[in-house]
């Protein structure tokens, strides 16, 4: 049974903003996503080293990218702000997932600092040397590559688990936001999870495209439900008034 209290609570219009900003992220990421070099196998370094070397959009497309988490994560803060459980296990898993939320954020600044700097600065500095220094520039260049893949990980890790507290205080408070769209976020948020232990043990291998895909498919299916729940919303009496 959902308490008047708890539903009041839960402000409609921080919900559509919550709900505009993951969708708005979403899609910044998967755009920038879409203009990412490739050509070669991700973990044939030697192939794709030399595909990101002739890039002229490297440093431009791992912004948009930063940008886009930042605005996802603006999002899963309006949505902190929206849920604002008045006490229990809710309010807790809130703050939590808050918590978590800003920690991915960082550490998803550090992946993009460098993985669109350092690794492009690296292969660059590869590309361009001399035959007697190029084993020596490849070196430096996968030890980035190897970064890459530590941060990613631990990345992966932490903003799944951000999802997965987001999702289950929505589950428990189930207020304005229907429950399943918990049960979803909850799932996305273990697809991250799934993602961050391929990237930590194989690097960017085939098997990280089913959880990378299950990920991006559960996260818009939430987003979406949470809009449409959100436009469906009366303005509360604090929002009248």
């Amino acid at each position: 049974m959902v308490s008047a209290r708890a539903a009041e609570r839960t402000d409609a219009s921080a919900l559509r903003l919550a709900a505009m900003l993951l969708l708005a992220g979403v899609l910044v990421t998967a755009g920038a996503g879409f203009l990412h070099p490739e050509g070669a196998d991700a973990n044939d370094h030697p192939a794709i080293f030399a595909v990101y070397a002739s890039s002229s959009s490297w440093t431009a497309v791992h912004l948009a990218q930063f940008v886009g988490m930042l605005i996802i994560i603006a999002g899963l803060v309006a949505l902190y702000f929206a849920i604002d459980p008045s006490g229990g296990p809710g309010l807790w898993l809130n703050r939590l997932g808050l918590l978590t939320a800003g920690a991915a954020l960082a550490l998803y600044g550090v992946l993009q600092g460098v993985d669109g700097v350092a690794l492009k600065q690296a292969v660059d500095a590869w590309a361009g040397a001399e035959n007697g220094d190029k084993a020596a520039r490849f070196a430096a260049a996968e030890t980035m590559r190897w970064l890459e893949w530590a941060i990613r990980s631990y990345q992966s890790f932490v903003f799944g688990l951000a999802l997965i507290l987001f999702g289950a205080t929505v589950a428990v408070v189930a207020g304005r936001v229907p429950r399943p769209v918990g049960y979803l976020m909850a799932l996305s948020g273990v697809c991250y999870l799934a993602q961050g232990w391929v990237i930590g043990t194989s690097g960017f291998s085939s098997r990280n495209q089913l959880p990378t895909l299950l990920g991006i498919v559960a996260v818009v299916a939430w987003a979406v439900w949470l809009l449409v729940a959100a436009s469906r919303q009366k303005p509360s009496q604090s929002e009248r008034a």
